[in-house]
This record gives structure tokens, C-alpha cells and sequence, in this order.
């Protein structure tokens, strides 16, 4: 097998439905081959995050070590990009060097990520994008969540039940040209469509991170201080509005929604069992089901495995939040 050393020293540490299948044989450049799958074999996987500063990616970076320790002969190498495009290019491309079996990605933005993505499908190696869309159709798997949907239930939460009677949103989006933010602004405002008092008086991304979102949000309530809610991208952001809003005096009156849920302390369940978020909706990682999927293709052999796993999610209030965050097993 392949030595490790180099990469160890480069590189830093729901329910599914699957649509149609694909095959894992790919072409090989040259200058590698289809990786050489089979039981009672060691394989190498990189996985290339995003960023290791979410709450979020951090579960997920967890998620996959966890599951990935019960796999024999799997080793997994984390490599955080930092939310900067051109370090996940090379990130991918020192996995490359390294000759991985199995690439597994959350691509920070979907563009600046396609070409490397292509890359390693090209050159035989499998290639799970996880969460975060690549353009095109070079990889062999997608898993993630409908964020369109996710969005949607979130404005129509907004429309039937949060803002019955109307009133003004602020949106805190995520990173600009992450598929994620893309359409879970895309699903909100199908969501709200159905109440027209409702109007969105502002949006401005918050790049997801919490700090940033408190800040964008400081600014927003002073230019709208009769914002009835603000609906945020991710928990950490709606966290981050929160914070802005009681510094403000104005949390008592304004309303406050996310989306991850994540099943730790400081996650966006407990948030809405403690009373900061009015709902927040389920994100699940798709970490385990990444490893599984490697599982298949690695250590089965499998040349029959899902193009598309999609990930189920949950509305999550008050009344539902100590069962959810049982059920999707809360650390306490």
C-alpha cells in the first residue's frame, strides 16, 4: 500500500432516497488508475471541507471519522479550506499527489470547485460531493439535503403559523455562490408566497459564520428596527441575530428561525428548547451515509451505487425539540 507519511504531514486533520444509479468505473488519465477495490484492503480517503469554522462542518468532520472507524482498513485525512476557494483547489490536488482511493467534498463555492472535482472523476478516483453542489455532472455521488424544500418549509412555517398576520423579514444568507444559499432563498420565497403581507425588506449574506451574521444583523435592525422576524440560513447566524437584537433591546419583538438543528449543546435544537429560535430545520450532515457509500464502492465492489442521496429533514419548535434532539442523538 501507499505510503501516508507525506499526506499526514501536508495535510490537516434522516431518512434517504436514492434516485438513479451510476457506475463507479472511470477512465483513467494516465497518470492514475480505478482504484483497486476489495475486502481485507487499506484505503486512503481525503476528504476536502469547506471550512472547519461552522458548528456545522465540524459535526460533519466528526460524523465521517466516527463512521469511518468502524470501517476496516479506511483511513480518512480532513483538509480544511478555510472558506478560501483556491486552498480547497489545492487541497484536492495534494490528495491527487497522494494517489487517494476515494475523494469525498464539500465544496466551498460550486464554480471555483468544478475543474479539480472533474480532475479526480477523470483520473478514476470516486468522488462523493457531500452538502455543497459542484456544476456539472463529473463526480460520482451527491449527498445532501433538498435545500429548496428546506427553504420552503421554512416560509411556509413563516406564512401559516410564525407571521400569520404579516410583517417584515430580514435574511441572513449564506456564503454567496454556495449552492446552499442559493436555494434555501429560493425555497423561503416560494414558502412565503402563499401570504402576501409578508415582505422581505432585507437580505445580506452572513457567509454563514455566526460572528458575522451578528454583525449583519446589527446593521439591518437599525436600518429596519419594525423587523417582525429574521429568517437565517444556518443556526449559528440566527444565533449571531439574536445576540445583535438583545444588544438592541429588540429581541422581545423580533423572531428568529435557522436550519442545521445540529444535536449538541450548542447546537440549534437547544437553541429553540431555550427560547432564542422560534424553529429550526433539520440539516443532516450526511457524514455517515458518505462512509457507507465508500463502504459500497471501496470495500464491495459495488459498480451500482445511488447518483443521488438526499437527506430528510424535520421542522423542529418548542413543543418538538427535547424529542428531536432524543431522537437524533443528542450529547449532553
Amino acid at each position: 500500500m501507499r505510503t501516508r507519511t507525506v499526506l499526514l504531514a501536508l495535510l490537516c486533520s434522516g431518512a434517504l432516497a436514492a434516485s438513479a444509479a451510476c457506475s463507479v468505473e472511470k477512465p483513467s488519465d494516465g497518470d492514475a488508475a480505478a482504484t483497486d477495490c476489495g475486502a481485507d484492503k487499506e484505503f486512503l480517503i481525503g476528504m476536502s471541507q469547506a471550512n472547519n469554522a461552522e458548528p456545522y462542518r465540524r459535526v460533519m468532520n466528526n460524523d465521517v471519522q466516527a463512521a469511518a472507524a468502524g470501517v476496516p482498513g479506511f483511513t480518512v485525512v480532513v483538509a480544511d479550506a478555510a472558506q478560501d476557494n483556491s486552498k480547497q483547489v489545492a487541497d484536492v490536488e495534494n490528495f491527487l499527489t497522494q494517489r487517494v482511493d476515494l475523494l469525498i467534498i464539500s465544496p466551498n463555492e460550486a464554480k471555483p470547485l468544478t475543474a479539480v472535482v472533474q480532475k479526480a472523476y477523470d483520473r478514476g478516483v470516486p468522488v462523493i460531493v457531500l452538502d455543497r453542489k459542484v456544476e456539472g455532472e463529473a463526480y460520482t455521488a451527491f449527498i445532501g439535503g433538498d435545500n429548496v424544500a428546506i427553504g420552503r418549509a421554512a416560509g411556509e412555517f413563516y406564512a401559516g403559523t410564525l407571521l400569520p398576520d404579516g410583517g417584515k423579514v430580514i435574511e441572513i444568507s449564506g456564503l454567496p455562490g454556495s449552492t446552499p444559499a442559493a436555494e434555501r432563498a429560493q425555497g423561503f420565497r416560494e414558502g412565503i408566497a402563499g401570504n402576501p403581507k409578508i415582505e422581505i425588506v432585507a437580505s445580506q449574506p452572513g457567509d454563514w459564520l455566526r460572528d458575522k451574521g451578528q454583525s449583519v444583523a446589527d446593521a439591518l435592525l437599525k436600518t429596519h428596527p419594525d423587523a417582525a422576524a429574521v429568517y437565517a440560513h444556518n443556526d449559528p447566524m440566527a444565533e449571531g441575530a439574536y445576540l445583535a437584537a438583545k444588544a438592541a433591546g429588540l429581541h422581545t419583538k423580533v423572531k428568529f428561525t435557522g436550519i442545521d438543528a445540529l444535536p449538541v449543546p450548542s447546537g440549534g435544537i437547544k437553541a429553540v428548547e431555550q427560547g432564542r429560535l422560534a424553529a429550526t430545520f433539520q440539516y443532516a450532515t450526511g457524514g455517515r451515509e458518505a462512509v457507507d457509500l465508500a463502504r459500497r464502492i471501496l470495500v464491495d465492489c459495488s459498480t451500482d451505487v445511488p447518483r443521488t442521496t438526499t437527506l430528510g429533514t424535520m421542522q423542529i419548535t418548542r413543543e418538538n425539540a427535547a424529542e428531536a434532539y432524543a431522537r437524533l442523538g443528542g450529547v449532553s
